[in-house]
């Protein structure tokens, strides 16, 4: 069997990925149109409604403060979904240009960056982040420059990896030896051949990064109330798990495991198919 016809069934029996899609593409809908699947506020306090259950008004009930869950639900995974998603972008971008200097030009600017990289990876990356919101205080802008600060290390040396191979190749040889300028390989032959595993590193950085989120949030580092979000959702609920209110803490780590889950399929599935491309 060819590698091609391999892909095209690989594309087709891939049900991973398309799950990953599937389930992404929904919550992404559902955060982006919250203000039209409910009629509440997610910060709207309802005393006289305070822990209920379903109703008719509050289908997946309210919370102590009488804040409605499904709206809560909503908006807190566009709060999560969004920060997450913008604390792999930078890093990504970073990492990425980094990694592929660092790989193609070697020398000294490549072992400074990584033995820099070495110092960061010698902490646990939860430990780092949480330390670094700790100094720098609550809020989404402390959350996003921390992990920002760590997360370009890892993208840096995969690229950085692929680079080094890439580098040998003829194609770049031949560039090198047409005059072409090095900022024009990088950028046309080096980074278009060595991205595809960076990116699908960042699927799973994207997970990460709602679970350093939602923890962060759950020991009260993370989103600065009354700002709905996953963590503080589950930390909240916590306190009233005694009387029954299950659902307080069950629903919005359901929506952490659904979201995390899809992305996971997601990057699985892309795993898959760059395995068979090589």
């Amino acid at each position: 069997m060819s590698t091609m016809t391999r892909i095209k069934k690989l594309h087709i029996n891939n049900f991973r990925l398309y799950l990953g899609i599937f389930i992404l593409l929904t919550v992404i809908a559902m955060a982006v149109f919250a203000s039209h699947l409910t009629k509440f506020d997610p910060i709207e306090q309802d005393l006289m409604n305070a822990l209920q259950g379903g109703t008719d008004k509050h289908f997946l009930g309210t919370d102590n403060l009488g804040r409605d869950i499904w709206s809560r639900l909503l908006y807190g995974g566009r709060t999560d979904l969004f920060l997450a998603t913008a604390a792999v972008l930078a890093p990504f971008i970073i990492g990425t240009i980094i990694g592929a200097i660092c790989g193609y030009f070697s020398g000294w600017i490549d072992t400074f960056v990584m033995r820099v990289a070495d110092v960061v990876v010698a902490f646990p990356f939860y430990v780092l982040v949480i330390s670094l919101v700790f100094i720098l205080g609550n809020g989404v802008s402390s959350i996003f420059i921390a992990i920002s600060l760590v997360s370009w290390v890892a993208y840096a040396r995969i690229v950085r990896g692929e680079t080094l191979i890439v580098r040998s190749k003829e194609f770049i040889e031949a560039a090198q030896t047409g005059g072409i300028s090095n900022r024009k390989i990088i950028t046309r032959h080096v980074l278009p051949n060595v991205i595809t595993q960076a990116v699908v590193y960042a699927m799973s950085d994207i997970v990460l990064n709602i679970g350093v989120i939602v923890t962060l949030s759950y020991f009260g580092l993370g989103i600065v109330p009354p700002t709905p979000d996953w963590g503080r959702m589950i930390s909240e609920g916590q306190q009233f798990l005694a009387g029954g209110y299950y659902y307080l803490t069950v629903l919005p780590a359901i929506a952490v495991i659904i979201t995390s889950l899809g992305l996971s399929f997601i990057g699985d599935g892309l795993a898959q198919l760059l395995r068979v491309k090589r």
